[in-house]
């Protein structure tokens, strides 16, 4: 009767998995609250709707930053809606939750999103590693004696790991990855086009021609946005090419890149050698940027294998481990 949940509660969205159903929900992690009375106006997808729309009384906000989180009472008041929309409604048995968090949280931050997660109305809370959980949700057997890569590029964090034996035996946290992405997007089209937009119109843009591969196909990528231009005060449209957003994302992109390397460079030979054989298995929002996969590929020449489901990894690795409970075990004494 007890609902076993794995929660990926990320800087951009929020993802629950299920045991036995698979993915129940995946609303952004925006929460929208009236500050004079302090009551929840919407959650998810509604929420994010109203971003850069309200009025100044209501505040549309993501109480998470860098996959840790920033605002405590906002970040319980939107955890205990996800969690109560996951198990339905009255259920008398708690759920049992695993929350996916990035490796070099501090114990503070770890210690606040379990205490989170309890005081939302889960019965047991578990923290996982995201490179771990990742790992697991997209199918790899971590439990061998034998190396996997994976990359997870999220919203807050690119989590970065090699895994053998229900381990990590090394990992990367760094928080770069698809937030910094639309900051650079907005920041570009301030500077070269003096036009400013918003983090919805930059999220636009990097879904749609975001590229970090040179060839003709993502060259040719084109956009039409409307901004507010800085020197008229004036709304404008322009257009946007697929070369000027790969110039644009180049540095985030770059020091995700050089984490990889960093960790391929740190890999214990032996691992290494599985590394290259399996490949590397790209996990998150990151994955699905166009050419990511290319350019991995050609900057470390290790095969580069995108997770099926990129986005729903974390949530469904930390909901399958629920069954592999020693592997949480391990991770807590070897921390």
């Amino acid at each position: 009767m007890r609902n076993y949940l794995g929660i990926d509660l990320g800087t951009a969205n929020t993802l629950v998995y299920s045991r036995g159903k698979g993915i129940i929900l995946n609303e952004p992690s925006v929460i929208a609250i009236d500050q004079n009375t302090g009551k929840i106006l919407q959650v998810g997808l509604e929420a994010k709707k109203m971003i850069g729309k309200t009025p100044s009384n209501i505040i549309a906000t993501r109480p998470l930053k860098d996959g840790v989180i920033a605002d405590y009472d906002v970040a319980l008041a939107m955890l205990k809606y996800f969690i109560s929309q996951s198990v339905g409604g009255f259920n008398i048995f708690k759920p049992v939750v695993v929350i996916g968090i990035p490796t070099e949280a501090t114990e503070v931050e770890r210690n606040a999103l379990k205490e989170a997660a309890l005081d939302a109305g889960a019965h047991k809370a578990f923290l996982i590693e995201e490179a771990m959980a990742t790992a697991i949700g997209a199918g790899l057997n971590v439990e061998e004696p034998s190396g996997n890569m994976v990359v997870d590029i999220g919203g807050g964090t690119t989590e970065i790991a090699i895994i053998s034996l229900g381990n990590i035996v090394l990992s990367k946290s760094i928080r770069v990855a698809g937030d910094e992405i639309d900051e650079n997007i907005i920041e570009y089209v301030k500077n070269e086009h003096n036009i400013l937009i918003g983090e919805k119109t930059a999220e636009k843009i990097k879904m749609e021609i975001g590229n970090t591969f040179e060839n003709e196909e993502n060259d040719s990528l084109t956009i039409d946005i409307i901004g507010l231009d800085v020197l008229t005060g004036l709304p404008k449209n322009i257009p946007l090419s697929g070369s000027e957003i790969r110039k644009a994302i180049k540095k985030p992109v770059s020091r995700i890149l050089e984490n990889i390397k960093l960790a391929i460079e740190s890999t214990p030979p032996e691992l290494l050698s599985d590394v290259v054989s399996k490949g590397i298995f790209l996990g998150g929002g990151g994955a699905m940027l166009k050419g990511m996969k290319e350019l991995i590929e050609k900057e470390t020449h290790i095969r580069v294998v995108i997770a099926d489901e990129p986005l729903t990894c974390v949530a469904r690795g930390a909901g399958l481990v629920i069954d592999k409970i020693e592997i949480i075990e391990n991770l807590s004494k070897n921390r």
